[in-house]
């Protein structure tokens, strides 16, 4: 004879099952996150912040500084500004210089 399970034990696998299936949604998610950043990754890739043209980056004294071929911003990356506050005057003058027409 085949005995019912008692409520807590009822409580019990209704929970476990609950969180199983939460878990299976949450990974869900997740994937469906990281696909989304790296589509949005490569469609903004490059492009500037405020017009949305391509970025054309140049190297100088190893800060790698981007100009919108477009509205002509200058873009830095994370810790690049950091780099740029190290130069001394002349050579602040000089990386400007370099993106002067």
């Amino acid at each position: 004879m085949v005995s019912k399970p008692s409520e807590l034990e009822e409580e019990y696998i209704a929970r476990m099952e609950y969180e199983k299936r939460k878990k299976i949604e949450e990974e869900k998610h997740k994937k469906l996150a990281e696909e989304e950043k790296k589509r949005l990754k490569e469609l903004h890739y490059m492009r500037c912040p405020k017009c949305g043209m391509e970025l054309i980056e140049i190297d100088y004294k190893g800060i790698k500084v981007d100009k919108c071929s477009e509205c002509e911003g200058l873009w830095l990356d994370a810790g690049e500004l950091e780099a740029v506050s190290r130069l001394e005057k002349s050579g602040l003058d000089k990386l400007f210089s370099v993106f002067k027409k």
